[in-house]
């Protein structure tokens, strides 16, 4: 796989490096003699290449998906948040008001008509709505929130396409 970044191209993963994305990817709980099996690759050889892969930061972190709607009373929201002003800092000050707050766990800037998306983990709608509300209230800069109740995930993300 290459790329051009600023002009240049350079190599980004090979062939073997990608089938070690994949299969990474697909099951990050693969122990490294079966993924070296997998790839192709002597288990010392698969673990070089891996931990490069992860030193130059083509794989980011190992993730367990959990089923949390069997841990607790869960409501996942999507919510479109839009700031009143749009000067760098302003999206500064949001981001790092909403890294700290562990109930949004995940967030987008984004082109359109609202500047974040937001994915946010609560306890129940109520939950929610003071979530929203302290938002609104605080000088974070939020004018508006548009929410969408999640009523059924009908495809996980399972991983990107390689």
């Amino acid at each position: 796989m290459r790329f051009s970044r600023g002009g240049a191209t350079e190599a980004v993963v090979d062939r073997i490096d990608e089938k070690i994305l994949r299969a990474l990817q697909a099951d990050a709980r693969l122990t490294n003699a079966a993924l070296a099996e997998q790839v192709g690759l002597s288990p010392s050889a698969c673990l070089v290449r891996t931990r490069r892969l992860e030193a130059e930061g083509y794989l980011l972190s190992y993730h367990a998906r959990l089923a949390v709607e069997r841990l607790r009373p869960t409501v996942i929201v999507y919510a479109e948040v839009t700031l009143k002003r749009h000067h760098p800092d302003d999206f500064l000050v949001f981001e790092t008001a909403i890294a700290d707050l562990p109930e949004v766990i995940e967030a987008a800037q984004v082109s359109g008509p609202f500047d974040y998306f937001l994915k946010v983990c609560a306890r129940d709608v109520l939950s929610w709505r003071e979530l929203a509300d302290s938002l609104l209230r605080s000088e974070l800069g939020v004018d508006k929130i548009a929410t969408h109740i999640l009523m059924k995930e009908t495809k996980p993300f399972v991983g990107y396409p390689l």
